[in-house]
């Protein structure tokens, strides 16, 4: 029998109404199978026409039968060919001659195999057929329509194929081997050796940084390429979008600001650096007014913008960006050099994800010998404390690329270098207009892009060094605006957790920040996200080094030598200032801890200058055996900061197998070999907490 033959026999027995009579267990079976086995709509036999009349128009052939509609049609099967064979009053009388068990069991095995082999006959021949015809009619590849439609498909793939940009090397070989061949004052990034005429006060003043070395190092000097070295391997899309870079100043010191013009327009491809805008914010130096302009009428690309009153650094970044019409905008300070190779890294990213703002690697330049060298850690995310201090920690595991050449997701960028699509940062509001001067504008552009839709990330394979100033060297009109700034940047984005910062920085609760009605309307238009979600899903290692809360102090408030009966002391609380003994506050009839003899150790396990919850950001620091004990910039990371205080009361510091010993007599604190017995070694903090104090020497056995 045909596939479609027992198809259309079995279509009429589903329609067959004649009366018969069924047992009891078959009838009970059939209900049971319509229960948990409903007929389905997609049956093989939907497409199967009734007996004379017209095929329809062939499908894709449906899939297999399920089990269950497959059982069903096996029982239907079988009950057609059985009933004839079920007892009854019309097939079976005491009078037969035929024994009813004997035939009913050869009759039934000969229709069993039949059943068996139709069964299958159903499920596989009809579909196989189908889909042979319908394989044919799809890919008759003879037929003219079916091979133009091939040969449109292919020429598709291979125009994508070739619509795919490429990439390119984007070095400047030539420029780089000149710089290799240079040599003299500061070349290769080297120090400047110093003479004690060199170092008076007077080349500070004015700049912060060393103007006397500065001016005697070439504008166009070489500088160490201090990537990674698969980055000298990586290839960028060859069509890049151009760039506007901007540089505010304001009375900059000459060949620091004509050095970051330089090294921008030595180091870039000529095509991707479509201007350099120049913002003077109301400058009153005269080296930087005509002799200035006339200067800078050698590179046609640049151009010089002038402020009619001190705006700020923030006001002053959005002058230029408003007058910029490259299709990047980058942000430079007036005291850079930008390194090899820096520009493409930052526009390939940009022309992936044009919501990504990027910032370079950014190098330290020495601000007293010029010397250039890579930051303390090298790459690491951009974060910050409760106080809103700027803070630097590891990329974490999760995040690490086996390329350490690879870009990486950073919560909080340091400042005033970076990159970003131009319509994309006037999208984003730009800066808020409502911050004064300098401080806190690296927060709010980085909460703002994180928690509206976009993202950041620092760009290993794009350098760029920059000179920390000693100190700031002019005046802010109107007072001090920083504390103004953070307040209004904790109000606008920050939510609940603003209440972290004002319990570090009480000051901030009451101080006016503005109106800041246009900027809360601005992050509604935008659907940013809260900040809760910044926290989770951005920075979410940030608590790790920074928590909201602050863990208990292990000890607090002063040290006492048991020996000599003095306190440890610090005349000056800036990094480098020595540790050294003095009578203690309490013999001096002094009262409060706003004084150089309270420290914290905490739960990061260094020792801090002041009271747990007003800790000063330098801490004990002890560089080998023999050495002096002295202040030094904290950086969480144990190494140099890391100590024990033992239950001997001895302060041991891990990295030199030493504890802290002093001199009464020259009121001297010094690292020694450690000597349980000597009471010069043995000191008392005002304040312990015991469980904590535990906890730090669980693994120490003395």
């Amino acid at each position: 029998m045909k596939g479609i033959d027992l198809h259309v026999w079995m279509w009429s027995g589903l329609e067959d109404k004649r009366p018969r009579t069924k047992s009891r267990n078959h009838t009970g079976l059939m209900k049971r199978l319509n229960t948990f086995c409903p007929t389905t709509t997609h049956s093989p036999l939907d497409s199967v026409s009734p007996p004379g009349g017209r095929s329809p128009p062939l499908s894709p052939p449906q899939s297999l039968p399920p089990p269950a509609t497959a059982l069903r049609l096996s029982l239907l099967l079988h009950h057609r060919l059985f009933a004839p064979l079920e007892p009854g009053p019309e097939r079976f009388s005491p009078g037969s001659s035929a024994s009813f068990p004997a035939v009913m069991r050869r009759r039934q095995k000969r229709l069993l195999q039949l059943s068996a082999l139709a069964l299958c006959a159903l499920l596989f021949l009809p579909n196989v057929g189908l889909w042979a015809l319908y394989r044919d009619r799809v890919f008759d590849t003879g037929s003219t329509e079916n091979t133009a439609a091939l040969d449109r498909l292919e020429a598709l793939n291979v125009a994508a194929v070739r619509e795919a940009p490429p990439r390119i090397d984007w070095h400047d070989y030539d420029a780089i081997k000149w710089d290799a061949a240079r040599s003299g004052n500061g070349e290769q990034g080297k120090a400047f050796p110093l003479s004690d005429a060199d170092r008076v006060d007077q080349a500070y003043r004015e700049n912060g940084f060393n103007i006397y070395v500065s001016d005697r190092i070439s504008l166009n000097r070489s500088l160490p390429d201090i990537r990674h070295h698969n980055c000298g391997q990586k290839l960028y899309w060859e069509k890049l979008p151009n760039s506007s870079v901007i540089i505010p100043f304001h009375n900059e010191g000459w060949s620091s600001l004509l050095r970051t013009v330089h090294s921008v327009l030595n180091r870039s491809p000529p095509q991707l650096i479509h201007e350099v805008i120049l913002v003077d914010d109301f400058s009153d130096k005269e080296h930087l007014k005509g002799a200035l302009e006339e200067y800078m009428q050698r590179f046609p690309k640049v151009r010089i913008l002038r402020t009619k009153k001190r705006e700020g650094l923030i006001r002053t970044r959005l002058l230029g960006a408003a007058a910029a019409s490259g299709q990047v905008i980058t942000f430079l300070d007036s005291h850079c050099e930008a390194n090899v190779n820096w520009l493409p890294p930052l526009l390939d990213r940009i022309a992936t994800n044009r919501k990504t703002i990027v910032c370079p690697m950014i190098d330290v330049i020495d601000h007293d010998h010029f010397g250039y060298e890579t930051q303390a850690g090298d790459a690491m995310r951009g974060a910050f404390d409760w106080e809103m201090y700027y803070k630097r920690i590891p990329i974490p595991p999760e995040l690490q690329h086996d390329d350490p050449s690879e870009p990486f997701e950073s919560p909080v960028m340091a400042g005033g270098l970076f990159a970003v699509d131009r319509s994309w940062f006037w999208e984003l509001g730009g800066y808020d207009t409502g911050l004064e001067i300098w401080g806190g504008e690296q927060y709010e552009i980085s909460f703002k892009v994180w928690m509206c839709g976009g993202r950041m990330e620092d760009v290993p394979c794009s350098r760029v060094g920059h000179i920390y100033r000693k100190y700031v060297p002019y005046k802010v009109p109107g007072g001090v605006s920083l504390a103004r700034n953070l307040k209004r940047v904790a109000e606008v984005w920050m939510d609940e957790y603003a209440e972290y910062i004002y319990q570090r920085r009480p000051e901030y609760r009451h101080l006016s920040a503005g109106d800041m009605t246009g900027q809360k309307e601005l992050r509604a238009k935008l659907n940013c996200k809260n900040f809760r979600w910044f926290m989770k899903e951005v920075a979410w290692d940030l608590p790790k080094h920074y928590p909201p809360v602050e863990p208990p102090a292990a000890a607090w408030g002063e040290i006492r030598n048991v020996a000599s009966g003095l306190c440890l002391e610090t005349k000056h609380l800036v990094s480098g200032s020595p540790i050294r003994l003095d009578t203690c506050v309490r013999g001096r009839a002094e009262t409060g801890w706003g004084h150089g003899q309270v420290f914290t150790f905490g739960w990061r396990e260094d020792i801090r200058a002041g009271d747990p919850l007003h800790t000063k950001k330098v801490c004990f620091d002890a560089v080998s055996h023999n050495s002096p004990v002295t202040l030094y910039d904290c950086h969480g990371m144990k190494g140099n900061q890391l100590w024990r205080y033992r239950k001997d009361l001895s302060l041991f510091h891990p990295v030199s197998s030493s504890c802290i010993d002093s001199s009464p007599t020259e009121r001297r604190v010094f690292m020694n070999t450690c000597d349980p017995q000597s009471q010069s070694q043995h000191w008392v903090f005002e304040r312990t907490n015991a469980t904590v104090l535990d906890h730090f020497n669980r693994d120490d056995p003395h």
